[in-house]
């Protein structure tokens, strides 16, 4: 898999689809500078993605002090509710954007029995959680971030 072919189009925002609206899943709150999604599809229980809602940025390091501070508290804030309502081994944060070149953080609950216990998840085997327990999670979670 290579580059998006309008990769660059991505970056200058022009064809950003975060920019553009793209849902990631149910929005389950609103941070300070960010929207937290809880996706339908995941490796495990216990997965959401802070994006960044201002302007297009790319990078963490794009913002400015204030902004980082912001983001990255709405980003630890959502790690509590994920450590408090599924109670994993680990949280882990991914922040790529090699797909979307929009800063986004992927907070992910690690447990004991899950795919690759002490290493990283394998990219692309999401599966569709169960609708009631997906609706649940999500329900919880939005009283936590509340």
């Amino acid at each position: 898999m290579g580059w998006p072919v309008d990769w660059e189009a991505r970056v200058d925002g022009s064809a950003c689809p975060f920019c553009a609206g793209r849902e990631l899943g149910a929005l389950i709150g609103k941070g300070i500078v960010s929207d937290v999604w809880f996706p339908r599809r995941a490796l495990v229980r216990g997965y959401a993605i802070v994006v960044w809602r201002g302007r297009h940025v790319v990078e963490p390091h794009h913002l400015n002090e204030e902004e980082a501070a912001r983001y990255h508290a709405d980003t630890l804030r959502v790690a509590r509710a994920i450590e408090t309502h599924f109670r994993p081994l680990k949280i882990n944060y991914m922040t790529a954007g090699n797909r979307v070149p929009h800063l986004h953080t992927h907070v992910t609950a690690r447990y004991r029995d899950d795919l690759a216990p002490g290493t990283p998840l394998p990219d692309g085997q999401n599966v569709e959680l169960p609708e009631a327990q997906w609706q649940a999670d999500a329900e919880a979670l939005r009283v936590l971030l509340a």
